[in-house]
């Protein structure tokens, strides 16, 4: 059982982190501070990269994806991976975006980002936030904007009007789920209210990327403070953990990566998604920078291990139907390890054997997750990453209900248990030749 002063003081950090990533852009600032904070140095794709051994760095790409790494004291042989997404189910504002409604009312224009559960959206406040593009003395410039109170709300029809709302109603997202900003004399504001958040004139925007949000905050229940609730779990729970087990590496013979794509919910075919080529660019240059090249790099993978950490499905109360008959796992019983005939998830018996060690070794319990055999399931960063960087890869995750909702849960001690790992992990190594047979060095 783990330790319940340590679960809880983690679980805080966790949900402070939580409610500062109101979507992807906060989420990888957030990693940006915590990592400088720390003694990370940044890099930038556009420039030269000097590293040193026992150095560490961080890289992002387009404000949304991040790989932070941390180099061995002496040579390394591979790499040791554990990848995550910063991007979740949402709606994503469209560029002109006031709607005039019966010259009584203002709505804004928003299009579905990702396959979310809509009905819990209603009815709750909600607000915006995202990264405004505008004119500069050299150009253009990023700026973040978080419009930090209660904003919009997407109200739901009263029942009198429809009274199969209970009996299965399929929203629409075009009439639905467009959210009500002010009344008629409020046009023209919206533009504005992001100008002044961000001190700019209306007329230096350019374009942006604005997105609502839940403004609920992350909180800790349940009966004996067992469950954490939350906008973002899914995957920022993973990415925290991977977060924090990067911070406390100390590599021996391989380099620590924590890596966290964007776009996992809509496929991942962005240059940020893991179909991109940003992992493949970046361990190319940690190797370039110590007078490596091809060969060397097609054999670091052979001595590399990646870990897509990307959350589960945990058997619901309600619903246990919709579980496989055996692999069922449960919130708080520890790390899911994903299986899929069609490979939707990496994981096989050699990459399970391998995570299984480090779970032992950490003292970890873990659980497995397969689909029903007559239902489809999602897929994740592991198989789509293998088509960029192939190698030995296990699809993981934490236990968690109401995957793809605005607010979501899962167990506080899991977020314990893979920290525990990541720290073990990042300090390790997986060594092998291609064969199946891996020499794991903690």
């Amino acid at each position: 059982m783990a330790k319940a002063a340590e679960v809880k003081k983690l679980n805080r950090k966790l949900m402070d982190f939580l409610d500062g990533s109101v979507n992807a852009f906060f989420a990888v600032e957030n990693m940006k501070n915590i990592l400088v904070e720390e003694g990370f140095l940044p890099l930038y794709e556009g420039e030269d990269w000097k590293l040193k051994k026992g150095g560490k760095y961080f890289v992002t790409r387009n404000g949304s994806a991040l790989i932070a790494f941390v180099l061995p004291e002496k040579s390394f042989k591979g790499f040791q991976m554990m990848a995550s997404h910063s991007d979740s189910p949402v709606f994503k504002i469209k560029g002109d975006p006031e709607l005039e409604i019966d010259k009584a009312y203002i709505q804004l224009n928003v299009e579905k980002y990702g396959g979310m559960i809509c009905s819990p959206w209603l009815d709750r406040p909600l607000s915006v936030a995202g990264r405004v593009l505008v004119k500069s003395v050299k150009g253009v410039e990023t700026k973040l904007v978080n419009i930090d109170r209660d904003l919009l709300i997407i109200p739901n029809l009263a029942i009198h009007m429809n009274r199969e709302v209970n009996d299965g109603y399929k929203f629409n997202a075009q009439k639905d789920m467009l959210p009500l900003f002010s009344t008629i004399e409020g046009k023209g504001s919206f533009k504005k209210i992001v100008a002044d958040a961000i001190s700019v004139k209306e007329e230096s925007i350019l374009d942006w990327d604005l997105f609502l949000y839940n403004r609920q905050k992350a909180t800790i229940l349940g009966g004996k403070e067992e469950f954490i609730a939350s906008g973002r779990l899914d995957d920022l729970q993973c990415a925290f953990s991977s977060l924090q087990g990067i911070l406390a590496a100390k590599p021996k013979e391989s380099v620590a990566l924590h890596c966290v794509y964007d776009n996992e919910e809509v496929g991942s075919g962005t240059k940020q998604g893991a179909d991109s080529s940003f992992l493949k660019d970046v361990l190319h240059r940690i190797l370039y920078a110590f007078g490596m090249g091809e060969e060397e790099y097609i054999k670091a993978l052979q001595n590399s291990f990646l870990v897509s950490a990307d959350n589960a499905h945990a058997v619901h109360p309600a619903h246990l139907d919709k579980a496989d008959a055996l692999n069922r796992p449960y919130m708080n019983k520890g790390i899911v390890l994903k299986y899929s005939a069609n490979q939707k998830y990496t994981t096989d018996a050699v990459s399970a054997a391998v995570f299984k060690s480090f779970c032992e070794k950490a003292k970890v319990p873990y659980q497995s997750f397969a689909n029903r055999s007559d239902m489809l399931g999602g897929s994740t960063l592991g198989n789509i990453s293998n088509s960029q960087v192939a190698l030995n890869t296990v699809d993981i995750g934490l236990p968690q209900l109401s995957m793809h909702s605005p607010y979501e849960t899962a167990g506080v001690e899991d977020t314990y248990y893979l920290v525990e790992v990541a720290k073990l992990f990042y300090s390790s190594s997986v060594l092998g030749r291609g064969d199946g047979n891996l020499e794991i060095k903690y």
